[in-house]
């Protein structure tokens, strides 16, 4: 197993191994203290049948229970299946962390290319230590004791469809609800700070005005799109990347359309090694 970084600040390529075959308890460890450092690891040439990705995913820790608007991968209700195409077009084609409208946000996610269009339909992810990092001292202080709720953000468009079903948008809402986390949390693992809010889900800072939130929002959501922070990531068939949900924010460009792109993705909950 070989770990080549792809950038100083985020993302790390590793060969060398089949995600497909079980592996050693050492093997599973050096996966995930290279994630701890790297934040998003990549893997070439991966042949996983939706079994396989499921049971490496696990490897991390459980799965989320399916997903409240994806669909899933036939018999397997916990590998969510992302199809896209010219009349299916992405809604994730937006700065975000997965499910942070949920009291408790998953850890991390494993994503298999099955079938990419010639060319775009890159990702992009941005390392959140390091935009809280590079924050003026003041914001940082600031961040560090504020909170801010999340709601299913971009999600409504879902519920809505084409005929603005309202009825259908208050049941949604009604059934996800909100989180309020902190603005810049500790990580469990590092012990180090890092900004936890993103576009298409923070809606407020708690205890301000809704002016107030949108000028701190705006400011901070245009920060992390710096480049600087920020790896992309050129899919291929078979292509996987696991990333740490707590540490990264990620964009799925749409520029591929209307090409046809398929992946699979299996979401974990909770970090075992922390719960242990």
């Amino acid at each position: 197993m070989q770990v080549s970084p792809v950038t100083p600040t985020i993302g790390a390529e590793i060969s060398g191994i089949d995600l497909s075959h079980s592996m050693d308890p050492e093997t599973q460890d050096r996966i995930y203290a290279a994630l701890m450092k790297h934040l998003v690891l990549f893997f070439r040439d991966q042949d996983l049948s939706p079994q396989a990705q499921f049971d490496f995913a696990t490897t991390f820790g459980t799965p989320v229970d399916p997903h409240p608007v994806y669909p899933h991968v036939p018999g397997y209700d916990r590998v969510v299946l992302l199809e896209n195409d010219g009349n299916r077009p992405p809604d994730t084609d937006d700065w975000h962390t997965d499910l942070t409208f949920q009291p408790q946000p998953p850890f991390l996610s494993v994503l298999h290319a099955i079938e990419v269009p010639d060319t775009g339909g890159d990702t992009l992810w941005a390392n959140m230590y390091a935009a809280y990092d590079t924050l003026p001292d003041d914001v940082q202080a600031l961040v560090a004791k504020s909170s801010a709720v999340h709601d299913m953000g971009t999600f409504r468009n879902s519920y809505l469809g084409e005929n603005a079903d309202v009825e259908a948008l208050n049941e949604g809402m009604a059934n996800i609800g909100s989180a309020v986390h902190p603005m810049a949390p500790v990580h469990p693992v590092s012990g180090k700070r890092l900004l936890f809010v993103n576009r298409s889900f923070t809606q407020l800072v708690t205890g301000t005005l809704k002016a107030d939130s949108d000028r701190l929002l705006q400011y901070l959501f245009s920060h992390i799109e710096s480049p600087s922070l920020q790896v992309r990531f050129r899919w291929q068939k078979g292509s996987v990347a696991i990333w740490d949900n707590r540490t990264t924010q990620h964009f799925a460009v749409a520029d591929y359309l209307p090409a046809y792109r398929r992946m699979h993705r299996v979401i974990i909950k909770n970090d075992r090694r922390v719960d242990a």
